[in-house]
């Protein structure tokens, strides 16, 4: 197919890189210097979003929020300027489900289609094309754009209409953050009690608190590896996104308006670029004692 992929961050490029890899032709946009794992491909780079979509037959963007979202599909040079009919948008940002329904309206007003697809995995599920994609949309259109996102990822499920993935993303969001804060407690409760934390996790990955979240971010804690997979300040706004939803539905979530502040602390201790493993500094602060 020929596809548009705006937006090469942690997760774009080797997304995009992975596309390429598939055979598909690519017209790439980026906000900053295109990444050299992509200008080794046959893609080619377009001055702004509405070249590419005039080039592509599917649009993907993968942004930071939901206001990079709007600007780059409805403002000056924007995706909206170069859709037609038959064209397909596929945002696989994590953005508001409410405002994806309205981003949604807007493109089907053009003529074109829209699926929103965010993804879970990290930038290592990214470079292993093993995402879990989580759709909303038209199922005639899913079907027609799921060999793409079958080359960036294993777990592809269309959950409901339009927004219903970016619904299930947030979910996902306060399910890993509530699994994050758990263990980064629980191992600096070990480790202040005298316990060697290594062992401590070793011991629990085999009974009923065994989880991916213990293994890969409890091992990043330890061995204090916070480079970013997955930044704080996004799990911030993913979050920040979940509690607006709540106050909107009238529901209460009190876990995870906690995570949500141990995420500020690490902000507020200029760690919002480190991994949300590092969530768990927040705790060693309150707690005066560092694992180890």
């Amino acid at each position: 197919m020929k596809v548009g992929f705006i937006g090469l961050g942690i997760m774009g490029a080797p997304m995009a890189l992975n596309l390429a890899n598939a055979g598909h032709e690519l017209y790439v946009k980026t906000r900053s210097k295109l990444p050299d794992s992509i200008a080794a491909t046959s893609a080619r780079p377009c001055a702004d979003a509405a070249e590419v979509t005039r080039h592509a037959d599917v649009i993907i963007t993968m942004l930071p929020d939901t206001p990079d979202v709007e600007q780059v599909l409805f403002g000056e040079g924007g995706v909206a300027e170069g859709l037609s009919a038959g064209k397909v948008v596929i945002d696989m940002s994590s953005i508001s489900p409410m405002a994806t329904k309205g981003f949604a309206a807007k493109v089907k007003a053009l003529g074109a289609d829209y699926i929103d697809a965010p993804v879970s995995g990290g930038e290592v599920g990214a470079k292993a094309a093993s995402l879990t994609i989580m759709c909303g949309g038209d199922e005639a259109v899913f079907n027609r754009v799921l060999p793409l996102l079958q080359a960036m990822g294993k777990n592809i499920t269309l959950v409901g209409g339009n927004g219903d993935g970016q619904t299930t993303k947030v979910a996902n969001q306060i399910i890993v953050a509530l699994n994050i804060a758990a263990v980064s407690e629980a191992l600096v409760f070990a480790s202040k009690a005298g316990a060697d934390p290594a062992k401590v996790r070793q011991a629990l990955m085999g009974g009923f608190a065994a989880s991916r979240i213990l293994e890969v971010h409890g091992e990043r804690m330890i061995k204090r590896t916070f480079n970013p997979g997955f930044r704080i300040g996004l799990h911030q706004k993913d979050l920040g996104l979940a509690l607006q939803g709540a106050r909107e539905l009238g529901v209460a979530l009190p876990q995870t308006a906690g995570a949500a502040q141990l995420m500020q602390v690490c902000a507020a201790n200029d760690m919002a670029e480190l991994d949300h493993s590092a969530l768990v500094r927040a705790l060693e602060l309150m707690a005066g004692h560092e694992l180890g």
